[in-house]
């Protein structure tokens, strides 16, 4: 209840909100200067009395009094904004150290992906040189004819089945003219050991020309009618006696040695004249053998070029084209073969891929064109 001002006459407030009581008497406390009103509360059958309640208690009591905002507010407002401003400093600092944290996380992280990307990179710069260096090794040998694989190994002096596995050729794989195989050389190693002709540059001695080639200098030097302590000067061209060229060279000797040798032991007939003196052209060409098979010729083995009727016994030859557009050979022209006794004619021709190359009619013996196999001989015409 709030009752502020109660006199005889008024009526004072009713805690039970059913009726109003009137004061009945008012009693001053000698001590207070307060109003204290006696109240006396109906009770059925018995004298209604009034508890006295100074306004004191009654505030301590059912009353929350705040403290006045004018008086002792402004103290309050100050500790709470400096508790308000520490806490928000605070807050400052770890969102500050929060994001220098992250800050630091990113650059870590940064720096990390930069290491992983930089190390790709190296790999990837290694891995590149290493291929560049790997093809300045490498050269390409255009297949010749009369090539295979074991031969063009034993020239650069390497096994076949590397040369097969470096090209990815299989072991029954078949090579043709004009392809090119990869060689673990240089292309100018590869070009030099391919011609057997090395063009000196700048730099080069015998020495240092012996030891590219694996050779001896001393042997450049004989094979080339050089003195071993020669300066060679730029730009001159060495004949390089390499294992191959060495074979080929003693294989020539050896038949001219043995044609010399059939020449002497031939008579020179009445009537007649010596190989050497037949004819005004002589030139050194590829001898083989056919036959009048079909495997060898076609449908027609004994019908040759310009419609030659040709039968067993005859002296025939076959020749490249090159042989009748560049030297003069036609058909029916009279022919002497080094080392074979007798005269042949020209009657057929052979395939345009050949050149300066025979083909010596033998009839149907198969056999004897098998012995003759494939010569250097002296053709004269």
């Amino acid at each position: 209840m709030d009752c502020r001002v109660i006199t005889g006459a008024t009526m004072e407030c009713n805690p039970y909100s059913s009726r109003f009581i009137r004061a009945k008497e008012v009693v001053y406390d000698i001590d207070k200067q307060k109003l204290i009103v006696t109240k006396t509360l109906p009770v059925p059958g018995k004298k209604p009395k009034m508890k006295i309640v100074t306004v004191a208690d009654m505030i301590e009591k059912y009353v929350k009094v705040e403290d006045s905002m004018r008086y002792k507010g402004s103290e309050n407002i100050a500790v709470q904004s400096a508790q308000k401003q520490e806490k928000l400093a605070k807050e400052k600092m770890l969102e500050r150290k929060r994001r220098e944290m992250i800050g630091r996380m990113e650059a870590l992280r940064k720096y990390l992906e930069y290491k992983r990307l930089e190390k790709i990179r190296l790999a990837e710069e290694k891995q590149k040189t290493a291929e560049e260096e790997r093809k300045k090794q490498q050269g390409y040998y255009i297949i010749a004819k009369g090539d295979t694989l074991s031969t063009i190994a034993a020239k650069y002096g390497i096994k076949t089945k590397d040369l097969s596995a470096l090209n990815k050729l299989d072991k029954k794989a078949s090579i043709r003219i004009g392809k090119k195989l990869l060689i673990p050389f240089s292309q100018e190693i590869v070009d030099a050991i391919a011609t057997g002709e090395y063009t000196v540059k700048n730099g080069d001695t015998l020495i240092s020309v012996a030891h590219k080639f694996n050779l001896k200098p001393r042997e450049i030097a004989k094979f080339n009618d050089l003195k071993s302590t020669a300066i060679i000067r730029v730009g001159k061209v060495i004949q390089l006696p390499l294992p191959y060229r060495l074979k080929a060279m003693e294989a020539r000797r050896k038949a001219e040695a043995t044609e010399k040798k059939l020449a002497k032991s031939h008579k020179r007939k009445k009537g007649t004249r010596l190989i050497r003196g037949f004819g005004k052209h002589k030139l050194r060409v590829t001898a083989t053998a056919y036959t009048s098979h079909g495997a060898q010729t076609d449908k027609t083995p004994f019908l040759a070029a310009w419609n030659n009727h040709i039968r067993p016994g005859m002296k025939i030859i076959a020749v490249s084209r090159d042989l009748l557009t560049k030297y003069g050979l036609r058909n029916g022209s009279r022919v002497r073969i080094g080392g074979l006794p007798g005269t042949y004619r020209v009657r057929d021709k052979m395939n345009k891929r050949y050149r300066k190359r025979i083909d010596i009619y033998m009839g149907l013996n198969r056999r004897k064109a098998l012995r003759w196999g494939r010569r250097s001989v002296i053709l004269y015409w």
